[in-house]
């Protein structure tokens, strides 16, 4: 057999037994890590894993139920959002350090795309569960329910989750932007956002936004909630539609940095001075904002250490090791150029 014959053949685990001259139950030992053979057994049939590039079928054998699975189901909205693109990179470098892989689901921000994925990745008997989120279907709740496994919920901390959940408050990072800005000495707030029938932790935000405005003695006198995705455009063109509709606005909150990134464009192409003539504010402290010419006001999450951190809850309820209920990984205000200081 020639090499380019062997590159495009997928070697079995009974030609690797045979190559080392032991039994396909031997070599099956060796690569499970079960011990009874020799070191130099072992050593012979490794040489041969290596030499013939035989990978074995991790799925298949947990299927056979000869070992415990390392597959980790994770679900995130999307991965044009450079939030949860960060989230997944902390989940899946801790739990490739633990020897786990990821198994990525795209829920599109709907309960009814999370249900149909829960339902195929159990069939694969993940490790745990990841999900984004705390709101899922009655069904994806029954099925999570009766699986027996560990199940970390992210993102909008919960108190009272499946299982353990890690993230912080949404509503109080809302309401410590409103309060800061009001604290300014800003009274009359617009709001640029997503439809919130997908977005619940943006939900959350904008109501602790809007209780710490009211009791500071201000009013939310204009909401634009798009439904679109929480991007540039969006920011650019909801911001020209709230300042088109009359709404006389000292500062503009946004859902996220990407969309005031695009309502910093729309004010910079309409000769509109920031923070001389309206105040921005974002949230989520994209690492872009630290880098703009005028310094983004927003509120910072770690994104990194929220996936990092729910990875290691994960891999410590896979364990039977306790963990806290809930695990609030914390924010801070980020006061940028883009707000002035007291506009009173």
């Amino acid at each position: 057999m020639s090499e380019k014959e062997r590159k495009i053949q997928k070697i079995s685990l009974a030609e690797v037994a045979q190559a080392a001259g032991v039994s396909k139950m031997t070599a099956s030992r060796v690569l499970r890590g079960e011990g009874g053979y020799s070191e130099n057994t072992r050593a012979k049939v490794m040489a041969k894993v290596d030499l013939l590039g035989y990978v074995p079928n991790r799925l298949a054998t947990v299927f056979a139920g000869d070992t415990n699975s390392t597959f980790v189901g994770v679900s995130i909205p999307d991965l044009g959002n450079e939030v949860f693109a960060q989230v997944l990179e902390g989940i899946d470098r801790k739990l490739g350090s633990h020897g786990y892989q990821t198994v990525l689901g795209l829920t599109q921000h709907t309960i009814e795309e999370e249900e149909a994925w829960i339902r195929t990745v159990l069939s694969w008997q993940p490790a745990g569960l990841i999900l984004t989120g705390r709101s899922h279907s009655r069904r994806a709740l029954d099925m999570l329910r009766t699986a027996g496994l560990p199940i970390v919920e992210i993102w909008d901390l919960n108190s009272s989750p499946l299982d353990v959940s890690v993230g912080i408050s949404h509503y109080d990072s809302g309401f410590e932007m409103g309060r800061y800005l009001v604290g300014l000495g800003y009274r009359a707030l617009g709001y640029v956002g997503t439809s919130h029938d997908t977005a619940n932790a943006a939900t959350a935000r904008l109501e602790g936004f809007s209780k710490a405005v009211i009791d500071g003695g201000g009013s939310v006198v204009r909401q634009f909630c798009l439904h679109d995705t929480a991007s540039f455009y969006p920011g650019f063109y909801g911001t020209e539609q709230l300042l088109a509709s009359g709404a006389a606005v000292d500062c503009i909150y946004f859902q996220n940095d990407s969309m005031a990134f695009g309502g910093m464009q729309y004010c910079q192409k309409a000769a509109i001075e920031i923070p001389d003539d309206i105040g921005i504010a974002g949230w989520g402290d994209m690492p872009v904002a630290s880098v703009l010419q005028r310094r983004l006001t927003t509120l910072h999450v770690s994104h990194l250490r929220l996936g990092q951190t729910s990875a290691e809850a994960m891999v410590a309820r896979i364990s039977g090791e306790t963990y806290p209920t809930a695990k609030n990984i914390g924010f801070h205000l980020v006061p940028g150029a883009t707000t002035k200081r007291n506009v009173l």
